[in-house]
């Protein structure tokens, strides 16, 4: 049983801000973006990258859009530090795109780190220091003052070593680590001294960053923090002000959109929220869903699955198929409700027109998905879904009435597959029960039409096998269905007549659905023929629909059927509808 956790443990201490001003703005730009994939990422991983697989993800992250790349920790070890050497002498980096490196708060290590970005173009040195009062006092046993002073000589001593390097133009980036969870009135005294000590401009800025270490409040917490933090820092006007959040309450996204609303203009995060614990914050969840918006990113994610198989091989972790935008069944229904809902909208989606898709906040095609897998198939899915599916195959749209009684037939299937049913799979079903049934009773060999004077204009003379054994029919009638039906003698009639043409030029082929009442029994059901020849695809529809009446029971066929006698008028069904091909 949970204890009570107030007894527990000690609620987070939000920052006292009752003129807040962030609930009422809005994201209007992108902030800048800063991907710490080689360095929080590739720190957190059980096997760490090596350095072909660091070189892939940063051409990666450089073809996506990144300008801001941390490629490394440098003084944590020699591999750390061959692999930045080896981008910036090898001149892989362009000229654009600001390359970063960490380093604690520790003499040899800044030496090390400085050392190891020699010769970039352009270069972030990140310095960080624990400032909580969990750390002060726990782990590096300093007080405040000790705090404080150990960031301003870090921060002169990475200013003296950088003007060394003149033909760099240097950045520095200052964390105050576990910001989330350090005194407000603390954390921007540090901030502030370090900001004094780099002496920044409005034209060569120093980068603030505050992370979320651990996220320990709610992100409207953050965010007041946040706000708290960029109104009472010196030199705002020469502040970058960055966030850093991780996802220990699974609200990082939130927190992030919110920390910008409050005056944050740069996120360090990962591609699919890579990082230490819970992770990073997603960058490619916040880029996108800004672009949802109507703002772009000013990243490309229109290759997402290329960029997902990437992180994935070189991380060793799998995206989750419900991760936001870049999960394989993100954008798939197997709901019969949702899967109808889609449809209409599909259906109804013009170009010309803003995105507007049920269920579907943005185009699948702009991430470089396909409509493939919008619906999928299983015991939960609907007449809609089966009919999407379908329709990959057959193109046509099928009859509101024939989807019902499709479905009513894939369902069992599905039910007693007990998983989902692929859309090439629904096509076998289709034309075994509609097409090409290998147990159906009767089978079409050919047929003939004639001109007949004074009387009916439609003559036709049907061959078919019955049991293996040829029988030849002859009917006549206003049209060849009614001609076909007559010759058949059977109690049927039809009730609606479509057919539409599948394919273009000389491949196109004639898609029959022909709906059929037969005496005696109530309701309808349907016979479905292709054949390129239009009137062939005709009698082939209504052969179906007497194949499957045998085979409900509904009709029988007696010992004379299949006399050789012309056969009219003595069976009346509904008037028959006539349908251009479209």
């Amino acid at each position: 049983m949970l204890k009570q956790p107030r007894l527990k443990y000690r609620p987070f201490v939000a920052v006292p801000l009752s003129d807040r001003t962030w609930p009422d703005q809005n994201i209007e730009h992108p902030p800048i973006w800063a991907s710490s994939c080689l360095r929080d990422g590739n720190q957190s991983i059980f096997e760490p990258m090596n350095i072909e697989k660091k070189t892939l993800f940063f051409d990666m992250l450089k073809k996506i859009g990144f300008k801001e790349i941390e490629v490394g920790f440098p003084s944590s070890s020699s591999h750390e530090y061959d692999f930045i050497r080896k981008l910036i002498e090898e001149k892989r980096v362009p000229n654009d795109v600001n390359i970063g490196a960490v380093t604690p708060a520790i003499k040899p290590l800044i030496h090390k780190t400085v050392e190891s970005l020699k010769g970039a173009k352009q270069a972030i040195v990140h310095l960080y220091i624990a400032t909580s009062k969990q750390f002060r006092n726990k782990v590096f046993n300093q007080t405040k003052e000790e705090v404080l002073k150990t960031a301003v000589s870090s921060t002169k001593l990475i200013r003296n070593l950088t003007k060394a390097q003149p033909n760099t133009n240097w950045t520095l980036e200052f964390s105050p680590e576990t910001f989330s969870q350090t005194e407000a009135v603390f954390a921007r005294d540090v901030c502030n001294a370090v900001t004094k000590a780099w002496s920044p401009t409005a034209e060569n800025k120093i980068i603030l960053n505050l992370p979320a270490t651990v996220e320990v409040c709610q992100p409207n917490q953050f965010a007041d923090k946040i706000e708290w933090m960029s109104r009472n820092l010196v030199q705002r006007d020469s502040i970058v002000l960055s966030v850093h959040p991780h996802n220990d309450r699974g609200t990082a996204v939130a927190a992030t959109e919110m920390a910008l609303l409050a005056g944050a203009e740069r996120v360090e995060g990962c591609l699919l929220g890579n990082g230490e614990r819970t992770g990073n914050v997603d960058l490619v969840t916040l880029a996108l869903n800004m672009y949802t918006q109507g703002i772009h990113p000013n990243l490309d994610f229109s290759r997402l699955e290329e960029i997902k198989a990437l992180v994935e091989t070189c991380t060793g972790i799998l995206t989750h198929p419900r991760h936001p935008y870049a999960g394989d069944f993100v954008f798939t229904a197997f709901s019969g409700t949702h899967q109808a809902a889609i449809k209409k909208g599909m259906e109804a989606q013009k170009d010309s027109e803003p995105w507007d898709v049920p269920y579907l906040p943005l185009d699948p095609k702009d991430l470089g998905r396909t409509y493939d897998n919008i619906i999928r198939v299983n015991s939960q899915s609907g007449k809609g879904g089966i009919s999407y599916l379908l329709k990959e195959n057959l193109k046509p749209e099928m009859p509101r009435r024939l989807q019902i009684e499709f479905s009513n037939i894939v369902q069992p299937v599905a039910e007693e597959k007990g998983g989902e049913i692929t859309a090439e799979q629904i096509w076998d079903i289709f034309k075994s029960e509609y097409i090409d049934d290998p147990s159906a009773t009767l089978r079409y060999v050919s047929h003939k039409t004639y001109q007949i004077e004074n009387g009916n204009p439609q003559g036709i003379e049907l061959i078919l096998k019955k049991e293996g054994q040829e029988i030849k029919l002859r009917g006549k009638g206003n049209g060849i269905i009614d001609a076909t039906v007559n010759a058949l003698n059977l109690p049927l009639g039809v009730h609606d007549y479509e057919q539409k043409s599948m394919g273009q030029g000389s491949r196109a082929r004639a898609v029959s659905f022909l709906e059929m009442t037969v005496k005696g029994h109530a309701g309808t059901h349907f016979g479905v023929s292709l054949h390129e020849d239009t009137a062939t695809s005709n009698i082939l529809a209504i052969i179906s629909g007497v194949n499957r009446a045998i085979k409900q029971g509904k009709v029988e066929l007696g010992e004379n059927f299949g006399s050789n006698c012309e056969r009219g008028n003595n069976f009346h069904p509904s008037p028959e509808r006539k349908f251009a091909l479209s």
